[in-house]
């Protein structure tokens, strides 16, 4: 069933917050829900290829927004870099 859409925001903008963190990005608290959502979309779709599902609960979809997240912000920085 997933998160909802309530929740997704809130795991999202969450996820997004501590990847900027750890990546020493500093984004907004908009950027960090988009990128969060996004990367948790990313993710998650990049296991699924992989045969791993994360559980539609809180906690795993908040570590896979966190990678994903991070994903995204490490994938910037190389593009802008090159």
């Amino acid at each position: 069933m997933g998160l909802g859409f309530l929740a997704s925001i809130i795991v999202g903008g969450l996820a997004g917050w501590i990847a900027s963190y750890i990546m020493k990005a500093k984004t907004g608290i908009f950027t960090n829900i988009i990128l969060g959502i996004i990367g948790a979309v990313v993710l998650n779709w990049l296991l699924a290829r992989a045969g791993i599902f994360a559980e539609n609960a809180w906690l795993p979809q908040l570590v896979v927004g966190v990678a994903g997240a991070s994903l995204l912000i490490w994938v910037w920085r190389q593009l802008r870099r090159g």
